[in-house]
């Protein structure tokens, strides 16, 4: 039998894809992310094992290591495995990692991928990523809190994209952060705008600017949109017209 490395997407059960709901269907065996919703988990046969192996920040009762050699052994045993992955599997979510292992040790896998956050979460607030008479790029970058990771993102270089940043956990970095794209040369008063829990009925937007995101409250999970069109709104058509047109 095979692996599956599938992406859930962003929370809303709606955008798994068909793919993913094929597979959760008809598997044996459910690895899952903390995150992963009820709603998604009940998909799978009532038979099927649900094995939870989701991690938080500062705590990892199972370890990478360890989900890897469930992976390879429930592979190996001929279950039909679907390691159901928040987002896209292959977009800071490890799955290159489950991969590179599941290939090491000659077993059959497939990814399935799933709608990230860093496109789903602006979309939900009603923020575009790219808007063509203003912003031709945008960049996504991990923003995650551990000093070495934060060190190694040339924050500054990202700055001078003068696109669209999309930073995906960074609640907990993001004054550092906000510091270090001032530092690149964007303003203080550059809109920031934080979607926590996007595409849920949990959903919540924290609109601020580089210079007051730092003390706007910031959660995670959050997916955080650094850029001009980050003041955007198109839940409110009249409001984004006003912004937009001359």
């Amino acid at each position: 039998m095979t692996v599956y490395l599938v992406g859930a997407g962003p929370g809303d059960p709606g955008l798994l894809t068909l793919r993913g709901a094929e597979l959760l269907r008809h598997c044996d065996v459910v690895v899952h992310d903390r995150l992963i919703g009820r709603e998604l988990l009940d998909m799978a046969p009532p038979h099927a094992e649900r094995v939870d192996v989701g991690k938080a920040r500062g705590s990892a009762p199972v370890s990478q290591d360890q989900i890897n050699t469930i992976l390879v052994e429930r592979g190996r045993a001929g279950q039909c495995v679907v390691r159901l992955k928040g987002g896209d599997p292959f977009v800071f979510a490890r799955g290159a990692e489950e991969a590179l292992a599941l290939a090491a040790a000659g077993v059959p896998f497939e990814c399935v991928p799933g709608v990230s956050s860093a496109q789903a979460a602006p979309a939900a607030a009603g923020i575009p990523l790219t808007l063509r008479s203003e912003v031709l790029s945008f960049t996504v970058v991990s923003g995650e809190h551990a000093a070495a990771l934060v060190e190694s993102v040339n924050w500054e270089a990202i700055a001078a994209t003068r696109g669209t940043i999309v930073i995906l956990m960074g609640a907990a970095s993001i004054g550092d952060i906000a510091a270090r794209l001032r530092r690149g040369g964007l303003a203080a008063d550059t809109p920031v705008a934080a979607v926590r829990w996007a595409t849920t009925d949990r959903q919540e937007v924290v609109r601020a600017t580089l210079a007051t995101i730092v003390n706007a409250g910031v959660k995670a999970p959050s997916t955080i949109v650094v850029g001009s069109l980050a003041a955007i709104d198109f839940r409110d058509p009249q409001a984004a017209l006003q912004r937009l047109l001359p």
